[in-house]
Parts: structure tokens; C-alpha cells; sequence
């Protein structure tokens, strides 16, 4: 009976490089992304410019890829139910934690939230390797004609303002299981649920009072109709004298 892997084209990944079937290699960078549409003009001329020129400096073919998966948000759910439940004393903030939850929920089941990633696989097929007798030949052979590439990738991409790094081997081992598996990314959750506590109120000190101070008491509180015999404007009617 024949299993999955025989269907492969990958024969082994060793030291972050992945050794084909068919006596060709490859390598696999993962790039940043920008958010082209919030670009003005003059900055997008100058990515596609500088792109164009990265692709015209090479020598050799490359790979795009871009994968999308929906976003798994199981763990994120747990999360916000730890943190609800640890809100015994608060009811309002309880609420608010129940209210958020309802919108995300509702928001993945009505919409398709989607996690996009960006490779380069920069391949090497057996017609440039030629016959190589052994595996570890083939593999030294491998590593010495991609990691130049590599290098000159990274450096053009970073030229266009776009971060790539090499993907390791265990990183390696999770993306082809995802392709071939198609699983869903999982949201990054936090290692303890978080805790809200009410904000306390702060406590103003008392000004100083120096010793030889004299205190001033308030000012007695004139009643209505009261006229003030000390302001300068107020007018005194006099007595005629007979």
C-alpha cells in the first residue's frame, strides 16, 4: 500500500535546506510584507522601480509564494473565558469582556479572516548540479550554490524595504504540514489569562501648614439683601437737620 510521502517531491530537510527527490534542492525565505495601498505615489514608483530592478539583477529563478489560511481563534476564546471568570468583583468590566467576545466570534463566522504569509523559494533543479554520486555530495553541492543566492535575495529585497529570513528546519516541517494538511493558523494567546482589576482612586496629600501660619477662617456669608457698607460705591443717604 503506498503512503503519502511517496506522492512528495521532498526527500529529506537537513540544516534548513530541503533536498528534493530528484537530486535538486531548495531553500525557502519568508518576506515581510507593506501595505501598498496606504502609499502615496511617489513611494509606490519607487517599490515597483526597485522590485523591477531586483528581478532583472538575477541570475537564477525564483518562487512566489503566498499562502492564506483562516485564522484559528479557538485559543484566543479560552483566553477571554479565563479572563471573564476571573472578574468575580467586577461585574461592569465582566460585561465588557463578554460583549468583546460576542463581536470576535461574530465577526470570524460572519467574515473570512484570512492570514496571508510571503515566501521565496529559491529552487535548484539536478540539470545545474549534474551526476553527484553520494547524498552528503549532493547536499554540500546544494548548500554551496544556494546560500549565495540567498544572500543576494535578502540583500535586493532590503533595497525595497522588505525583511526576508531563512526559514529554519522546524518551520520548514510546519509549513509542508500545513500545505498538504490544511490546518488553520492558531491566534497567539498569552501564556496566563489576563487580569482586570477596578482602577483605585488616588489620594491627594494635605498642602503643608507651616507653624507660624496664621489661619485665615472663611469670610462670614452675607445674606440676600445685604449691603456690603465697605465697597466704594455704595451711597449713604444723609439725615436733614431741622
Amino acid at each position: 500500500m503506498s503512503t503519502t510521502q511517496e506522492h512528495l517531491l521532498i526527500s529529506d530537510i537537513k540544516d534548513n535546506i530541503v533536498l528534493l527527490k530528484d537530486g535538486g534542492g531548495a531553500l525557502v525565505l519568508q518576506v515581510s510584507a507593506v501595505n501598498f495601498g496606504l502609499l502615496s505615489d511617489r513611494e509606490q514608483y519607487a517599490i515597483i522601480y526597485a522590485f523591477a530592478q531586483m528581478l532583472n539583477s538575477l541570475s537564477f529563478a525564483i518562487q512566489i509564494v503566498i499562502h492564506s489560511e483562516r485564522l484559528n481563534i479557538s485559543s484566543y476564546l479560552n483566553l477571554l473565558d479565563a479572563a471573564q471568570k476571573a472578574q468575580t468583583g467586577h461585574p461592569l468590566i465582566s460585561a465588557m469582556i463578554t460583549s468583546y467576545r460576542q463581536f470576535i466570534q461574530t465577526t470570524i463566522k460572519e467574515n473570512d479572516v484570512l492570514d496571508k504569509k510571503f515566501y521565496i523559494v529559491i529552487p535548484l533543479s539536478k540539470l545545474e548540479l549534474g551526476i553527484i554520486p553520494t547524498k552528503e555530495a549532493l547536499y554540500q553541492k546544494v548548500r554551496t550554490v544556494l546560500l549565495p543566492r540567498r544572500d543576494q535575495v535578502v540583500r535586493q529585497l532590503n533595497r525595497v524595504g522588505l525583511n526576508a529570513t531563512q526559514l529554519q528546519s522546524d518551520k520548514l516541517l510546519q509549513l509542508f504540514y500545513n500545505f498538504y494538511n490544511g490546518t488553520g493558523q492558531e491566534f497567539v494567546s498569552l501564556p496566563q489569562p489576563v487580569k482586570l482589576n477596578a482602577p483605585k482612586p488616588i489620594e491627594l496629600p494635605a498642602p503643608p501648614v507651616t507653624p507660624n501660619q496664621p489661619v485665615v477662617a472663611d469670610p462670614p456669608s452675607r445674606e440676600a439683601g445685604q449691603t456690603s457698607r465697605s465697597h466704594p460705591f455704595v451711597v449713604e443717604e444723609l439725615e436733614d437737620n431741622v
